[in-house]
């Protein structure tokens, strides 16, 4: 068995090739992928070249963590069924190719459990699933309080600020680009220089920016956090004695959990959460050398994704 995939053999040379597939266990599934989404955090970074000492780095590899797609075939063992639609974070089963994060193909061959089974009726807005869980991944630690500011409104900003809405807070979105000011529901974007406020108790930074900590520490209340959510290629780094007269805290999100995913999936299946309106760009996987390229530099694409349906 094999399938299409998107390979990236070394920065900015990204081609369609097919793959063969790694043989199916009893625990495993077969998905035919319908949608995956392009990244624009850390595959931008694998496509650039800039992406940090990493595990399993290294060139040629298969990107893509959000993918949606049906079942085909089941292992005895695999808790699935076959026509299920699912949401799948990645797959390992290109052999010598590397699968970092191995979603951007026709087909993949992962362990039941890493498909989740997700509504319908969510099409291929259900690749936001990852950044949803991120999202609430973010602000959903133990001890920690909403966010007040949100830094960058791309499509994780704007899922962390639906999730802030959610949950009873009304926060403050930073957004540099014009283009990318609207869409807000519940909240407020503007830019930076026109927000006067200091006291913010908790800042969530979307933006990548390790540039940016010295005015988010300005802006902090006394005993305030900064959450890094964002994937910061450079050094982070900051002047000490405002953070120090502000005693501020700041605290890593990493990658989300499988109670994040399960989360949103209920927010979602309560009408509490909408994935709707975030995907822009959509692209047949035909055309994925020129969807990575609008994905990386066109500043009006929020989120494209490549549509696989033709491509098995």
């Amino acid at each position: 068995m094999d399938t299409v995939a998107v390979i990236l053999e070394a920065p900015e040379r990204l081609i369609l090739s097919r793959l063969e597939l790694s043989p199916p266990g009893d625990d495993d599934v077969v998905v035919d992928v319908e949608w995956s989404g392009i990244s624009t955090g850390t595959e931008r970074l694998l496509w650039s070249g800039r992406m940090p000492p990493f595990p399993g780095m290294g060139y040629p590899l298969v990107p893509g963590y959000e993918t949606v797609g049906r079942v085909s075939a089941v292992g005895i063992h695999a808790d699935r069924r076959i026509g299920e639609r699912v949401f799948v974070a990645g797959a390992k089963c290109f052999g010598q190719v590397r699968g970092l994060f191995g979603g951007a193909a026709a087909r993949l061959v992962v362990p039941g459990t890493r498909a989740v089974p997700i509504d319908e009726r969510l099409g291929a807005d259900g690749v936001l699933m990852a950044l949803a869980a991120t999202a609430r991944h973010a602000i959903a630690a133990e001890h920690s309080v909403l966010p007040d500011l949100i830094v960058g409104h791309g499509v994780l900003g704007r899922l962390v600020a639906r999730l802030v809405v959610a949950a009873g807070g009304a926060p403050t979105v930073w957004e540099t680009n014009p283009t990318r000011a609207d869409g807000a529901i519940g909240y407020q974007v503007m830019q930076p220089e026109d927000d006067p406020k200091r006291d913010y108790r908790c800042i969530c930074d979307v933006s990548g920016d390790a540039g940016l900590m010295d005015l988010l520490v300005q802006r902090l209340a006394p005993q305030g956090e900064i959450v890094l959510a964002g994937f910061y290629s450079a050094p982070i780094s900051f002047s000490f004695p405002p953070a120090f007269m502000r005693e501020a805290r700041f605290r890593i999100a990493a990658e989300w959990r499988e109670p994040d995913l399960i989360a949103v999936r209920d927010l979602i299946a309560e009408g509490r959460l909408s994935l709707e309106g975030l995907i822009t760009h959509t692209r047949d996987a035909a055309a994925a050398p020129e969807a990575y390229r609008t994905a990386f530099g066109d500043p009006a694409c929020l989120k494209m994704i490549l549509d696989w349906r033709q491509t098995q």
